[in-house]
């Protein structure tokens, strides 16, 4: 199932991250795809933050992987494992660092961009993104994900948001 939305303004895309933090359980794993610029790390330095990372959340293009402590005791997420496969030439790549390990753990939620370039690897479940950038500056961002029987409860367009749902 597949649900779009046309965000026009960053605070736009940052309540979209929002909603999708507070619906996450641990053991989620998303998919980020999209061009260079498309918003990809914005996005998950949104998710971070409403997770309660305190600390700066950048791309690792160069590490591949960066964890990060999550220490909101309320929450049984205790990491945000951010993986940047861009660099990556295959799947094996990333499977060779072992990164299956947090696709199954309940207390990790995993977000990988460039997912098309391991998607071999993801679980079936893997919620995946895709961000396009148009000329205009809008991004459209098309969610899909085949463990959801309505995707759309899990990644909703945030009702105080400008942005607009596409379908």
């Amino acid at each position: 199932m597949k649900s779009e939305y046309k965000m026009t303004t960053l605070q736009d895309t940052q309540r979209l991250a929002e909603q999708l933090a507070k619906k996450l359980q641990g053991g989620d794993v998303i998919g980020l795809i999209g061009n260079l610029g498309a918003g990809k790390t914005t996005f998950v330095q949104f998710l971070a933050h409403t997770l309660g990372i305190k600390q700066t959340v950048n791309s690792p293009t160069f590490n591949i992987i960066k964890v990060y402590a999550i220490k909101n005791h309320k929450s049984k997420i205790k990491n945000l494992i951010h993986i940047d496969a861009y660099r990556l030439h295959s799947a094996a790549e990333l499977q060779a660092l072992g990164v299956e390990e947090y696709f199954v753990d309940p207390h990790v939620v995993t977000v990988i961009e460039w997912a098309d370039r391991v998607k071999k690897i993801l679980p079936k479940d893997a919620m995946m993104i895709k961000i396009k950038l148009k000329k205009n500056g809008e991004r459209i961002f098309s969610a899909t994900s085949t463990a959801l029987s309505q995707p759309r409860a899990f990644f909703p367009l945030p009702q105080s948001s400008h942005g607009t749902c596409l379908q």
